[in-house]
């Protein structure tokens, strides 16, 4: 699929952009990779491991779109993972999160638009989902422009998809580096927001397989969500602590219980498949009447019933304490 293609990754230096690139060199053979993100550091140490021929890093903010379409000259796939992503951090600078969440999703939007690239799917999150936070507030007006590209493109072939899934294990800021950073300093009981939480739980490689999965899945308009397992916050606090004992600190601003991908409220517009799901499109797309229940690859969703949600409380896939750890030991390869 990718051989001989120019594929450009927002946000390329993250954990996502790495991953996604080590596979796509172990599998395919592109005529370039592009790395645009706009930490020269980053940049400086990620050219230190992948330095491919194939390889270019392009310093720029997804805020600029005139250097996104500088980037996107000649780029067949686009993988947009930039964003502003830590909750906290949005709150308090709600206005830098909009700039990079939503503008900047308009920008690589009107530059995919501009360059004619083939095929762009936008990363997601299950807190944009019934979003209780600024940052989901974003990710989901995201989303919305991504979806409602596919109207703007005219006769171009170009399509616009999301991705949408949970906590990745082990990527940068997320709580299992926490956890073993405070668990190396010798702290005994590991902090936790409230006991009964649950999480959506996934690893990068199966991140990374599913986003490529569905670039060939895709008509356009989808947002695809992967069926994964969940985990209760205190068989993790076990996994790593090897006891269930925990400093129970209180929910923070802007945190759910059980996180949301498929909200109750858009049951009508999803469809089951073996391992996934995809919310369909509010809207109808010009001259464009699309079924979605059977995808590019032939497989066939079906409608899930009325009121139909998926969050990590009601997930029929919770992992064990055992099964966390070997999870742990995967996302390490």
């Amino acid at each position: 699929m990718l051989d001989n293609k120019s594929i450009l990754i927002t946000g390329g230096t993250g954990s996502f952009g790495k991953k996604y690139t080590e596979t796509i060199l172990s599998r395919y053979k592109p005529s370039r990779i592009i790395i645009y993100s706009r930490d020269e550091l980053k940049q400086y140490e990620m050219s230190q491991s992948f330095d491919d021929p194939c390889m270019r890093y392009f310093i720029g903010d997804v805020r600029d779109q005139e250097r996104l379409s500088r980037a996107m000259d000649g780029i067949d796939y686009v993988i947009h993972a930039a964003a502003l992503k830590h909750v906290p951090v949005a709150e308090y600078n709600p206005m830098e999160c909009i700039k990079t969440n939503v503008h900047g999703a308009e920008n690589v939007i009107r530059a995919a638009i501009e360059c004619n690239v083939s095929r762009v799917m936008a990363l997601s999150t299950d807190k944009a989902a019934n979003p209780i936070n600024l940052y989901g507030a974003s990710k989901l007006a995201s989303d919305k422009l991504f979806v409602a590209a596919n109207n703007m493109v005219g006769s171009k072939d170009i399509r616009f998809g999301v991705v949408r899934y949970g906590n990745v294990v082990g990527s940068r800021g997320s709580v299992v580096p926490f956890f073993k950073k405070l668990l190396s300093e010798g702290q005994k009981q590991l902090p936790v927001t409230h006991p009964e939480m649950t999480r959506f739980w996934i690893t990068l490689q199966d991140g990374v397989d599913f986003v490529l999965k569905n670039f060939e899945r895709m008509y356009g308009g989808e947002i695809f969500v992967p069926k994964i397992p969940s985990v209760r916050i205190l068989d993790l606090v076990e996994a790593y602590s090897g006891t269930r004992e925990a400093n129970i600190i209180g929910i923070r601003p802007g945190e759910k219980l059980h996180e949301i991908m498929c909200p109750a409220d858009d049951s009508h517009l999803t469809l089951e498949f073996d391992d996934h799901f995809v919310l369909r499109p509010t809207i109808r797309f010009y001259k464009r009447d699309i079924d979605y229940s059977q995808n590019v690859l032939g497989e066939e969703g079906k409608p899930v019933p009325q009121g139909f949600e998926y969050h990590s409380g009601n997930n029929p896939d919770f992992l064990s304490v055992e099964q966390i750890r070997e999870m742990d030991k995967l996302a390490q390869l």
